[in-house]
């Protein structure tokens, strides 16, 4: 979860994208470090149900950033992110 709104232009190479709503926060089982806070305990590609029953619940939007594309990020939206192939992207974020 990022606490700024972000734009991520993908400049080589695709990228899956999954977006999270911060309602479902609890879904997400978030570390309880301030450290981590804003880490989901779950693996995405390899979720533990029994240890995150609720994760397999958690309603999410998913794309595939392609060159040349651009995607706003929300403000503490919950995102995971994982690249398809090389690639290289450029974040910006602000409040």
């Amino acid at each position: 979860m990022c606490l700024e709104n972000a734009l991520e232009p993908q400049v080589i190479g695709r990228k899956y994208i999954r977006l999270y709503s911060p309602r479902e926060s609890e879904a997400l089982y978030p570390h309880s470090t301030h450290l981590l806070h804003n880490t989901s305990q779950v693996d995405v590609e390899s979720p533990d149900l029994e240890r995150f029953p609720r994760f397999a619940e958690a309603p999410f939007l998913s794309c595939v950033l392609c060159p040349g594309e651009v995607l706003f990020i929300p403000a503490k939206c919950w995102h995971y992110v994982s690249a398809l192939d090389l690639s290289f992207s450029v974040s910006f974020w602000w409040s």
